[in-house]
């Protein structure tokens, strides 16, 4: 598929993007800055060697116009009037939110209160016709790129209202983890899942780690 990568040049969107590039997606980064993209594109290339898919890199909308698909990776802060701006692009499209609402004090990590419940609902209700899947919010950006070799501990935990949409989504997911994304429920639980990234980050500073999520009984 080609999947465009908004926030590519973060350190969540560029993992994502790498391990897209490893599993042979065409990828394209989108960032305000279309020389900063090109530049993280010719990174990830260089990285995934040969074997990988082709990845470029262009300014947001030009990115978003010509995917398939559209992972959000981009901080929450701006998310808004980033989704807004690129309505026309992402209509009609599967996007995938990554989003993490999550504030910071002494006392670690926690959820910000999101008036539509969730960033993924929000950017729902800034584009109706976008089909929106929640995924990929609590799988660290470090194994992401630096981690040798699929992270098959894991599983990446899939919401959306669209089945055909989570089932593309879920099936992405295995360019991560090796198999099949888990659909955990509707959109309406993204608040929980962009949440519980904030738990985890509370661990890896505890036990000095990089936690993820996987689910038994399946």
């Amino acid at each position: 598929m080609k999947i465009a990568v908004m926030g590519g040049t973060g350190p969540q969107g560029r993992g994502l993007a790498y391990r897209f590039a490893l599993a042979g997606h065409e990828v394209i980064i989108g960032s305000r800055d279309a020389d900063r993209a090109r530049a993280t594109a010719e990174e990830i290339t260089d990285k995934a060697g040969d074997a990988a898919g082709h990845v470029g890199g262009d300014a947001n909308a030009a990115a978003a116009g010509t995917a398939e698909v559209v992972l959000l990776a981009v901080p929450y802060k701006g998310h808004d009037e980033l989704v807004a701006s690129l309505a026309a692009e992402l209509s009609g499209k599967i996007v995938i939110s990554c989003v993490n609402p999550l504030g910071f004090d002494a006392n670690g990590p926690y959820g910000l209160t999101v008036p539509a419940g969730s960033a993924a609902e929000e950017a729902q209700l800034a584009v109706p016709d976008a089909r929106i899947v929640g995924a990929f919010h609590h799988v660290s950006a470090v194994r992401l790129w630096k981690h040798e070799g699929l992270l098959n501990d894991e599983d990446v935990l899939v919401c959306g209202d669209d089945d055909e949409a989570n089932g593309v989504v879920a099936e992405l997911s295995a360019a991560v983890t090796g198999r099949t994304g888990i659909i955990a429920g509707r959109l309406r639980l993204a608040h929980q899942l962009e949440t519980l990234t904030g738990v985890l980050i509370s661990i890896n500073k505890r036990y000095k780690t990089h936690s993820g999520v996987q689910i038994s009984g399946l």
